[in-house]
């Protein structure tokens, strides 16, 4: 008798114990998932055996990221602002991670409707998508833009959200990130099992793309020559925390397994470092000697950006590549 019932309780263990494993595997779509951060988590989760469906409009090229796994995902190229193009998706899905967005300094100036209608409307037909296929989870990429100057610093996910200047073209990025935030937080109390929000944190690594400080930099000093004139914008004491691809992956893995509902987490590192010493160590690895001109600041730049990452150690992140080990494996 005693047997019978030990066997009953150990097929019990091993049927449930399977069950779960199934559960693991998930149906993913990724929004903007040829895109830097976004190939990077498409790569991420292809290797948990997930299924994966990429749909971005591939504006600037991008889905070359993604060639080394073409075969292991369905690539869908459209634009999450036409509905009719993101409703013919076939087949189910059940996670959604939404990054699809306009990212890169100069196009806050210079493309600020762009930026909002892909924001708002582009939102609106994501969760759309996300009531007629009955998603349950939804992983949305916010941004340290929605903090702007900061009253705390390093800055965690209780800070006040602000826009300062409703006319300043900048604040379109953190204000269309703001209004995702908060429409997707009251969207899932209805509709959603699990609804979490990231805000990564000046996130750098190969092939990101030339519109951020670190590549620009490197760029510029391999065309300077003999030249040692080197420009910043602003005073050069802005500080910035950087993350390089993989640690940020590793926090990412950490939300999208143990992150809890209606939470929002930091993801970058506390290791601060001023930009005129940022341009001063790329100048030592390459080799260049310079002298800084700098210029004025552009309008709505905040002057300190660290985040507080205790949220996401305490899931158990760690950072495990300093900036200027980063940086190496950039130029490499």
């Amino acid at each position: 008798m005693v047997t019978s019932i030990s066997k009953m309780v150990y097929l019990w263990i091993i049927n449930n114990m399977a069950k779960k494993k199934k559960t693991l595997k998930k149906n993913i779509l990724i929004t903007g998932g040829s895109g830097f951060i976004g190939s990077a988590i498409t790569k991420y989760l292809v290797k948990g055996k997930n299924k994966i469906i990429v749909f971005d409009n591939n504006s600037r090229g991008r889905s070359r990221r993604l060639k080394e796994i073409k075969n292991k995902i369905r690539f869908i190229k459209g634009d999450i602002r036409n509905k009719k193009q993101l409703l013919s998706i076939k087949g189910k899905v059940d996670t959604v991670i939404h990054l699809a967005y306009v990212n890169g300094t100069k196009f806050f100036y210079k493309k600020p409707y762009e930026i909002l209608d892909i924001a708002v409307n582009g939102l609106l037909n994501v969760l759309d998508l996300c009531k007629r296929k009955k998603v349950k989870n939804f992983y949305l990429a916010s941004s340290s833009e929605v903090y702007q100057n900061p009253l705390k610093i390093p800055t965690d996910e209780e800070e006040m959200l602000k826009i300062p200047n409703i006319h300043n073209p900048r604040y379109s990025y953190g204000g269309g990130k703001i209004i995702s935030e908060l429409y997707g937080i009251h969207f899932a109390k209805k509709f959603l099992k699990k609804f979490i929000i990231f805000r990564p944190h000046n996130v750098y690594g190969k092939d990101m793309g030339n519109e951020h400080v670190i590549p620009e930099f490197i760029n510029r000093f391999k065309k300077l020559g003999n030249k040692k004139n080197f420009l910043i914008y602003g005073s050069g004491q802005e500080i910035r925390s950087f993350i390089y691809i993989d640690d940020f992956i590793s926090g990412f893995d950490k939300v999208f397994k143990k992150g809890r509902n209606q939470e929002i987490y930091n993801i970058g590192t506390s290791e601060k470092i001023k930009i005129s010493k940022l341009a001063k160590m790329i100048s030592k690895i390459i080799g260049k000697s310079i002298k800084f001109k700098k210029t004025k600041v552009l309008k709505g730049s905040p002057s300190v950006r660290c985040p507080n990452i205790k949220k996401i150690k305490k899931l158990g992140f760690q950072q495990k590549i300093r900036l200027k080990d980063g940086i190496k494996k950039i130029l490499n």
